[in-house]
């Protein structure tokens, strides 16, 4: 659903891998919007798109993946279609990242203090001594103790947990108008990461930065979000306010998700499992790419593609909610519903 003055657009994104066998579509026309200061959360089952659609918007896909068609905007202007060295520029200054294993991040043969002071003085005219002041209060900003001593160690110094602020100073540098968090918390234990969600939600706070949190973990979500878009097979099939996906989820598929997640306090047997898994991206059924593993499919379902529309404060992709077929959302709701349990009640169990 458009907003007053998005930060970060995307319209009609399609990003697609050309292969010998023909071309390959990881994300299938997607569009959502992101709010100053406002977490997205994205998830969805593995190889839904949600890490393409991030890798997309920072300009970071794998050859020969590329942007087919479609825009990604910031702050009003395209960013997508810039030649490498502007991009470039751009991402660190306005767009940070922050992935799954720091590592991945981090040199292991520099110290903590020389990455982010060489990250600094790459997008500011600071000198060296100003860079390491700043590289000093980062550390302190997200958490690291002793900042003035630790900025001078490497990363097999630091616990998983540590490294992950130091790459999260590393985004922070000079404070980006917006952060793609790619399963920031993943290799994390339960303890440190709820230190990281914390830390997120207070840098978005202080600092008016907008996230786009990707993740397969509802629990991070609920707890971290402002809203959340539920992907399936390179499409987004709900976005809205994360409470009320959570507690009112419309599309089968978001209803499945949270019947699969164990709640404390509820007694069933077992949980719900959504019969079948993604399909392949060659081999995407046509109509509702989730129509082979949907409860409540019909003829249409195996048809026609069905479009993001608005539902109360939000959107979803579900012939289930199409009005000229004379069904109120509420029939619709109610059907999406009649699984076993409902998202409500097992959220509040």
């Amino acid at each position: 659903m458009a907003m007053a003055n998005p930060l970060l657009q995307v319209r009609n994104l399609v990003v697609e891998f050309p292969t010998r066998r023909g071309t390959l579509t990881a994300v299938d026309d997607i569009s959502f919007d992101i709010a100053e200061g406002e977490v997205l959360g994205v998830v969805g089952e593995s190889g839904a798109g949600k890490s393409m659609t991030g890798a997309a918007v920072i300009g970071l896909l794998e050859p020969p993946g590329r942007i087919a068609s479609g825009e990604v905007l910031l702050e009003g202007r395209r960013i997508d279609n810039l030649p490498y060295e502007k991009m470039r520029r751009i991402r660190g200054k306005e767009i940070g990242a922050i992935f799954q294993d720091p590592l991945t991040s981090l040199n292991p043969l520099y110290s903590i203090g020389r990455q982010l002071t060489e990250t600094i003085m790459t997008h500011t005219d600071m000198t060296p001594t100003q860079a390491r002041a700043r590289a000093v209060e980062l550390l302190a900003e997200v958490g690291i103790p002793a900042p003035e001593r630790r900025v001078d160690q490497y990363p097999h110094q630091f616990s998983g947990g540590m490294r992950q602020r130091v790459v999260i100073a590393l985004a922070l540098c000079v404070n980006p108008r917006l952060i793609i968090a790619d399963e920031p918390t993943t290799a994390l234990d339960v303890s440190i990461q709820a230190q990281i969600i914390a830390l997120l939600k207070r840098l978005c706070r202080e600092h008016g930065t907008a996230v786009m949190l990707v993740t397969h973990d509802m629990g991070v979500i609920a707890e971290t979000a402002d809203r959340v878009a539920v992907m399936y097979a390179g499409r987004i099939a709900e976005i809205g306010p994360v409470r009320e996906v959570i507690k009112n989820a419309k599309h089968p598929y978001t209803h499945g998700l949270m019947g699969s997640i164990p709640a404390i306090g509820h007694d069933a047997d077992r949980l719900e499992q959504i019969p079948g898994s993604m399909p392949r991206l060659t081999d995407i059924p046509p109509g509702c790419a989730f129509n082979p593993r949907c409860l409540h499919a019909f003829d249409r379902c195996r048809r026609d593609r069905p479009e993001l529309i608005a539902v109360d404060d939000g959107q979803v992709s579900c012939w289930l909610y199409d009005t000229a077929a004379g069904r109120t959302t509420a029939e619709a709701k109610a059907i999406v519903a009649s699984r076993s349990g409902t998202a409500m009640e097992r959220a509040d169990g």
